[in-house]
């Protein structure tokens, strides 16, 4: 399927357009009033819930290895989790992790 330059680009600004009124109709309509307690600790919970879904099928169907997983990633993710759980430290988790896949992708190369 090919598509001219004109219809990327009107499906670029549309998309940006919908994006815009979504996040208009909560941040714009309702960032400035008080939310209940309910919704606000509901609210805590969204990286919680975001982050796995964005990192899980990079770990368990990556798109390097075809979609098949792999030990190097799936040690990646458990040093990243192993190191977030025992020094509830964000940074050394990440860092740790991508040390982690960088040094076993290597391993596994050579």
């Amino acid at each position: 399927m090919s598509m001219s330059d004109v219809q990327i680009w009107t499906v670029i600004v549309l998309v940006a357009i919908g994006t815009f009124l979504i996040r208009f109709s909560f941040i714009g309509l309702i960032g400035d009033r008080d939310l209940p307690p309910w919704v606000l600790r509901h609210l805590r919970y969204t990286p919680v819930a975001v982050l796995p879904g964005l990192v899980a099928p990079l770990v368990l169907w990556p798109e390097a290895t075809g979609g098949n997983p792999d030990l190097p990633r799936l040690m990646a993710a458990a040093v990243t989790v192993l190191l977030g759980v025992m020094f509830k430290n964000l940074l050394l988790a990440i860092f740790g992790g991508g040390a982690t896949l960088f040094v076993m992708l290597q391993v596994m190369a050579g």
